[in-house]
């Protein structure tokens, strides 16, 4: 029996290299568990077309958004394990949803193997134009000097991070706004741009267009430090000691994808992500 040993080594070497050699075969499709227009979105397009440079091959990038993004998560979780179907999420789906959901559907640890971080960005606390508060200090003292529920403020979704920074907002400083969950960044943004709401807590990417038009007007960031992005603007830390909370992307693969699959898509994804064009695009 143990004269077959190599020949079996050997076998299943050849089928991994055959694996490897004939990967992908057919479209990479990333599931983006959240809507179109939010960060992740926008990032996950910028990846994906870099990636299909990359590896000669086509990736789409296809959104399923829904309970926070479990809905998303879970179809990849539950999908073909051969590689072709990569999630690209966000900490508040795959860190925090599980300990919000009796049953996301999904296990963040167990069913996922982690392919790359592409990247973290603050949240931004913004308002609308025409608020009459202009700075963080403004805008906390008027908030507190009104009855409780007098402002509202905006999130992509309840249980996201933007929703979460609210409330750790409203506990660190003891005042009372309401949340407004939308679905979805951009829905937030179109009320917020318009004036039927005031204030938000959005991604830096998915508002720094209309903060640098002075549509809506930045207050603070939720990173520890100022973002080199917005250096005028400061750190919520600055004024409320402990406050930070940030937004990380990250794509995964399924927990039974192959392992020269895995090894390949690190690879590939490495050489991604050290591209200079695709590191300005991110930075911008």
């Amino acid at each position: 029996m143990t004269r077959f040993v190599p020949f079996i080594i050997s076998a299943v070497c050849c089928l991994f290299s055959t694996l490897v050699l004939a990967y992908p075969n057919k479209p990479i499709t990333i599931i983006v568990p959240q809507a179109p227009g939010g960060t992740n979105d926008i990032v996950g397009r910028v990846v994906a077309q870099r990636l299909a440079e990359q590896m000669k091959s086509s990736v789409i990038v296809e959104n399923r958004p829904g309970a926070g993004g479990n809905i998303g998560t879970q179809f990849v979780a539950n999908g073909p394990k051969d590689g072709h179907t990569l999630l690209m999420t966000i900490s508040s789906a795959q860190a925090i949803n599980p300990a919000l959901y009796k049953n996301p559907g999904f296990d963040p640890v167990n069913d996922f193997v982690p392919i790359a971080m592409v990247g973290a960005v603050p949240n931004v606390l913004v308002v609308n134009a025409s608020f009459p508060a202009k700075s963080l200090d403004e805008f906390l003292k008027l908030v507190k000097s009104k009855p409780p529920g007098t402002y509202q403020y905006a999130s992509a979704g309840n249980g996201t991070l933007n929703h979460l920074l609210g409330e750790m907002l409203n506990q660190s400083y003891g005042i009372s706004l309401q949340h407004i969950p939308y679905k979805g960044v951009a829905p937030a943004l179109n009320d917020l741009l318009g004036g039927q709401i005031q204030i938000a807590f959005a991604s830096l990417p998915s508002v720094l267009q209309y903060i640098n038009t002075q549509k809506l007007i930045a207050l603070g960031v939720s990173s520890a430090k100022r973002s080199p992005v917005l250096p005028d603007v400061p750190a919520i830390a600055e004024k409320i000691p402990g406050f930070s909370g940030t937004l990380w992307i990250g794509l995964f693969a399924p927990k039974a994808t192959p392992k020269a699959v895995v090894d390949k898509l690190q690879k590939e994804m490495q050489a991604t992500l050290a591209n200079p064009e695709l590191k300005e695009k991110l930075l911008a």
